[in-house]
């Protein structure tokens, strides 16, 4: 038998609107703060993705297989040539923190993304690689040059899925409920959406938490999880204005969340397990992917039993056919 509890949502609501008020709030506050800083000048601090940079790609000498490295002792050898390398040591020289490295085909290949490079300063990265996790195959190291055009075309792409992404779902739920159903999910995906967004803005600001590609697809994956939570609530609060129609419209809505509770955490929970899993597992590559997922999920499961309700209860009540 299910359990039904018996939430009081309309009577909270302005606890609930306070909450995703002030966490709204700090959001824009944070991508505000972020958008003035001279070092970031945007909303979110744009990784190589988007900004462009150099790529060097070398392959290493293995006889069979190849010794496994880490890509964070890679990071450090190169975050250690501002202090050793002449060619990183003036005041414009490119900041190596910010350095992306893969480990390829079972680490024979090494991948590093890096701000963009001076001739001398790539030859400066390649050679403390070389001298530090070599043997490599000099003849097929390459350095290549990935144009800021090219990631302000992914930028411009990533806004356009998130474009189309929130249309579809409004059309979707305005042609499954109405209209009022429709504002008050993408009303609730959008606060999702500014929350992730927010909590990333200040881990850039105090951090340097970069956002890449992964970034884009990671609000897609939120906003259709959000909405399909929210969908399961306004279905049930459907069935309950058909079935409960002598109660009061605010009442129907704390019966169909009280209803929906536990199958909306326990969906929250086992999204969260393998998230939190590749969090502790997955590597330096998924980490802030899994990451900004797990922000998602938690504001997605609280805008589709809280929010979206508790602003739906103070509406009309509307007879569905």
């Amino acid at each position: 038998m299910k359990a039904n509890f018996n939430v009081q949502l309309y009577k909270n609501r302005k606890f609930v609107w306070l909450v995703s008020f002030s966490l709204c709030l700090i959001s824009i506050i944070g991508m505000l703060i972020s958008f003035k800083s001279t070092s970031i000048k945007a909303p979110l601090n744009l990784g190589l993705d988007y900004t462009g940079g150099t790529q060097i790609t070398l392959e290493r000498s293995c006889i069979d297989d190849c010794i496994s490295l880490d890509t964070s002792e890679i990071s450090n050898n190169l975050i250690a040539l501002k202090n050793q390398d002449k060619n990183f040591k003036s005041d414009n020289s490119p900041n190596l923190s910010r350095s992306q490295i893969q480990l390829l085909d079972n680490s024979k290949l090494i991948s590093i993304r890096l701000p963009f490079l001076s001739a001398a300063q790539s030859d400066s990265v390649v050679s403390e690689v070389n001298k530090s996790f070599g043997p490599f195959n000099n003849k097929n190291t390459s350095v290549e040059i990935i144009g800021p055009s090219l990631g302000k075309q992914l930028l411009k792409s990533s806004l356009i899925s998130l474009f189309f992404a929130f249309l579809g779902i409004a059309l979707y739920i305005n042609f499954r409920y109405d209209r009022r159903y429709s504002f008050l999910a993408l009303f609730a995906l959008l606060h999702d959406i500014l929350i992730v967004c927010g909590v990333f803005a200040w881990m850039g600001y105090f951090f340097n938490v970069e956002v890449d590609s992964l970034f884009a697809v990671s609000l897609l994956t939120i906003a259709g999880y959000s909405v399909n939570n929210t969908v399961v609530v306004f279905d049930r609060i459907r069935e309950k204005a058909l079935l409960d129609n002598q109660l009061s419209f605010k009442y129907q809505i704390d019966k169909a969340v009280g209803a929906t509770l536990t199958r909306t955490l326990y969906t929250s929970f086992t999204t969260l397990l393998p998230l939190i899993c590749i969090l502790i597992w997955g590597g330096s590559t998924l980490y802030w992917f899994a990451f900004a997922l797990v922000i998602g999920v938690i504001a997605g499961s609280w805008s589709s039993i809280a929010l979206a309700p508790s602003l739906l209860s103070i509406t009309n009540q509307k007879k569905f056919d």
